[in-house]
């Protein structure tokens, strides 16, 4: 075929998505990540009672920052989890990895319930909590990522982001079932109860819901995506490793470092700090703070779908600039309104920010993933997502609860909230392409209908090639990774 002679494409160009399996996949992968953030949601909600129990013998002035201190010395297993699972994923399946840490996810938080407290024990208590972290956040590594890569990869082009967005309707799903039953259960019992033994029950319900989400995982089809790249790989040979991630991806891999960075550290600044912070800093009732933050995830639920909607309509890249200029305009206004001790400016100021961070939770799990090529994509979005989290996003509650005990300002967290931004906007408006719409990089666009191929623009569809042609040039290798569309893709001027 010569150069220049393609002016539309053919049903063999796209990839078609049956809607019927792209919901299931999404229902499926959700429910498993709503496991894990109910997991987030008892830990932090639990965090004043976990210091209690696990570290009595501290001064109760700190007790908050060392439950913190086991929260965030758990990330230090994400990025090898990453590792691990993000090329187990590229290489044996998307749909395999997530079903192995989706298990020891359950497992993990089932333990932590059973760990015998520090009068019971001594130092051992600790040693075992920390040592259950560990593997939650080993297992946590490959969780988040393979789920944005399975949904990315099985939804149509022009509704990824929308779709996508119900991921993170799981995450709030998850937070709010756990850090619900922890408001209704400290209700119920009280707080001695809670801290003799309440506090166990939320981490035994982990057990059946890690096998709920397990029974709907293993019912679901690897992703069309993946598939089609096996069957080249098999015949170039071109698999993943961490050579070719590291040389060929790197520019991607620093973009993903630093797009995740504003991302979760903004993330577990509202939802994992902000309960203990109103309880601890602005002096609410332990029950006020936790009612006020679960109301508040209730109304961002929408308000993600909201933004997924958008983000197909208007582009990613529009959304996330203005959810970051927002923050930053809003951070301390909204910091002010709590601090007033008012359960209802409390509440706006929390909705405020909230409404504002749904703009990255409805645009970033379909942007993510397109950041990489097919074949390594589960891998390179693994690493970066969980180094970056770890350094950053995690440790985030330990590093403002230290600040603000040591400086005594209650608006620290604004001023903190504000820098990150800063940064983001930085990373977003000058690295971050615009992909919404969009084929994901190394992959055919993917339609729900055949007749759509015709009305595709050949040069729109394969964005990606200029990037594709330089890169395996510098490689030494011939293009065309992924087969017939590769070769058409190589032939538009």
């Amino acid at each position: 075929m010569e150069r220049g002679q393609i002016n539309k494409l053919t049903k063999e160009d796209i990839t078609v998505v049956d809607t019927k399996i792209a919901k299931k996949s999404i229902f499926g992968t959700s429910l498993g990540n709503a496991m894990e953030w109910f997991d987030f949601g008892i830990y932090s909600y639990l965090a004043v009672t976990i210091g209690k129990v696990f570290f009595p013998e501290i001064d109760p002035s700190v007790q908050l920052i060392y439950a913190f201190a086991t929260f965030a010395v758990a990330f230090i297993a994400r990025p090898i989890g990453g590792l691990v699972f993000g090329m187990m994923g590229d290489r044996l399946g998307r749909k395999k990895v997530l079903a192995i840490t989706l298990i020891m996810m359950a497992v993990a938080t089932l333990s932590i319930g059973l760990i015998p407290g520090y009068a019971t024990i001594g130092a051992a208590a600790p040693a075992l909590l920390l040592a259950a972290r560990l593997v939650q956040g080993f297992s946590t590594g490959g969780e988040y990522a393979g789920a944005m890569t399975f949904i990315a990869e099985s939804t149509p082009d022009k509704k990824r982001s929308f779709m996508s967005s119900f991921l993170e309707v799981g995450t709030l799903v998850g937070f709010i079932a756990g850090s619900g039953l922890v408001t209704l259960l400290t209700f119920l019992l009280g707080s001695e109860t809670m801290l003799a033994w309440g506090w166990r029950i939320p981490f035994f319900i982990a057990a059946p819901l890690g096998m709920i989400g397990l029974y709907f995982r293993s019912h679901l089809e690897e992703t069309p995506a993946f598939k089609e790249m096996k069957e080249t790989a098999k015949e170039r040979k071109n698999q993943a490793s961490l050579k070719k991630i590291f040389t060929e991806h790197w520019r991607s891999l620093l973009i993903c470092i630093g797009v995740v960075f504003f991302y979760n550290t903004i993330n577990y600044m509202i939802l994992t700090y902000m309960p203990s912070y109103l309880s601890e800093q602005i002096g609410f009732g332990e029950m006020k703070g936790l009612v006020l933050i679960l109301f508040v995830m209730i109304a961002m639920i929408p308000c993600v779908l909201l933004m997924g909607r958008w983000a197909d309509r208007i582009g990613r890249n529009r959304l996330i600039v203005t959810g970051l200029i927002g923050t930053i305009v809003l951070s301390i206004p909204a910091f002010y309104l709590m601090d007033t001790g008012s359960s209802v400016a409390a509440f706006i100021g929390l909705l405020v920010l909230s409404c504002l961070f749904t703009a990255f939770q409805g645009t970033l799990p379909a942007a993510l993933p397109s950041l990489f090529f097919t074949e390594v994509r589960y891998g390179s979005l693994a690493l970066t997502y969980n180094v970056s989290t770890s350094i950053f996003g995690g440790t985030t509650p330990l590093v403002v609860a230290w600040l603000v005990k040591s400086t005594g300002v209650n608006m620290l967290p604004a001023y903190f909230l504000i820098g990150v931004c800063v940064i983001g906007l930085f990373v977003v408006t000058l690295f971050v392409k615009e992909t919404g719409g969009r084929s994901l990089r190394g992959s055919k666009p993917t339609v729900e209908h055949e007749s759509e191929a015709a009305e595709l623009d050949p040069e729109t569809a394969f964005w990606w090639k200029e990037e594709l042609v330089k890169r395996e040039e510098r490689a030494g290798i011939s293009p065309g990774l992924l087969g017939s569309q590769q070769k058409n893709a190589s032939n538009i001027q």
